[in-house]
């Protein structure tokens, strides 16, 4: 016999979606907390352990840089990729050990010679400056010869790698050049198990992110790679010619720096114009003027090639970018927030202006 009445059934029956409709919002409530905490956790790894997030990125970078210089040996001379990347990791080491070899005396005495004539240029400089009482706050803004030594020992390890003393750049060439290479020889393994974090849905949406990513900052290194080899010989053999001391140093720590846009041909400047006027003022207009036609030639002949072929990112936009991420991140920041950005700019594009706001450039029309 049922005891129960029509108005307790009509009861049970209404807070059975009641109690499903809670149970639905708590499980998106815990989703959310659940994202919330995590987007907390990782941002508090990545200030914690920045240096390390950005030591993995250069790694990927040069794995980038192998593979695509791996893939032109493959589709030019009909190799196996495994071979592919052998010969070009081999003809790497070839040139860079046979550079460091032949050169490696001249440079080690330049450097020396360098950091001690830096400061005395500053010095040379503030007295001839303090003979005008108008640029005696020229002279009140110049760092002390002391301090510029320091600052010069300072940027001068990390002209290569850019992260920590000298003992530390050498263990993080070592950690770039080796899991480089493993990340060149099978990104397939990374990438695959990088995409399995993602529903299913998602993975072929997510695919083809990272291969727009990987293909942007591909022609993007190897443009900039070869910009980096130009302008270093330039200023080397401009400097030479005008008879500024110390040239194949300042040479190379300009292609060293020509990575950093913008930003760096000043830093590659500012040593060399120095050097210069301790010879002559004419000297030093002369040096000036031989940065100032190698950053045009760089500007409007090569930049806008790399740009052709890799993701164009506004000159303001990549300034802001090294601004933000040098104050956070300090030299190293500056140096991969350009790559960084190119990473962000890709992110932005398809996942939030064609994905969110549903703004897909139509067939056959470029997206720029």
């Amino acid at each position: 016999m049922n005891n129960k009445t029509p108005a307790y059934d009509q009861q049970e029956h209404h807070g059975q979606p009641a109690s499903n409709a809670q149970r639905t919002l708590a499980r998106r409530a815990a989703v959310v907390y659940g994202i919330g905490a995590l987007f907390l956790a990782g941002l508090a790894a990545a200030v914690l352990a920045y240096d390390a997030l950005l030591l993995i990125f250069a790694c990927i970078l040069f794995a980038i840089l192998l593979y695509k210089l791996a893939d032109i040996a493959h589709r030019r001379l009909g190799l196996n990729r495994t071979l592919a990347l052998t010969l070009v990791v081999a003809l790497l080491a070839a040139i860079i050990g046979l550079g460091s070899w032949a050169m490696a005396p001249q440079i080690s005495e330049q450097s020396s010679q360098l950091a001690k004539e830096v400061p005395a240029a500053i010095e040379r400089l503030q007295s001839e400056v303090e003979r005008h009482p108008l640029m005696q706050r020229v002279v009140d803004e110049l760092p002390a010869p002391e301090e510029a030594m320091k600052q010069l020992g300072s940027m001068m390890p990390n002209a290569g790698l850019l992260f920590g003393g000298v003992l530390g750049a050498l263990g993080n060439v070592v950690i770039i050049i080796f899991v480089g290479i493993y990340f060149a020889a099978a990104p397939g393994v990374y990438t695959n198990g990088f995409v399995r974090l993602f529903p299913q849905s998602k993975r072929g949406r997510t695919r083809e992110v990272l291969n727009e990513m990987g293909d942007s900052l591909a022609s993007w290194l190897l443009g900039k790679a070869v910009s980096m080899l130009i302008v270093g010989s330039a200023t080397a053999i401009g400097l030479s010619l005008l008879g500024v001391p110390l040239a194949l140093i300042l040479g190379i720590i300009a292609g060293l720096l020509d990575f950093i846009p913008y930003i760096g041909p000043i830093m590659a400047g500012i040593p060399a114009v120095l050097l210069a006027l301790s010879i002559s003022p004419d000297m030093a207009l002369y040096a000036l003027l031989l940065f100032a036609a190698i950053n045009m030639l760089e500007g409007y002949v090569l930049q806008p090639m790399i740009e052709a072929k890799a993701i164009e990112l506004p000159p303001a936009l990549v300034i802001v970018t090294q601004l933000i991420f040098g104050t956070l991140f300090g030299f190293a920041g500056v140096a991969l927030a350009t790559p960084l950005a190119a990473v962000l700019s890709v992110l932005t594009k398809m996942l939030y202006i064609e994905d969110v706001l549903g703004d897909r450039p139509a067939k056959g029309v470029d997206a720029g």
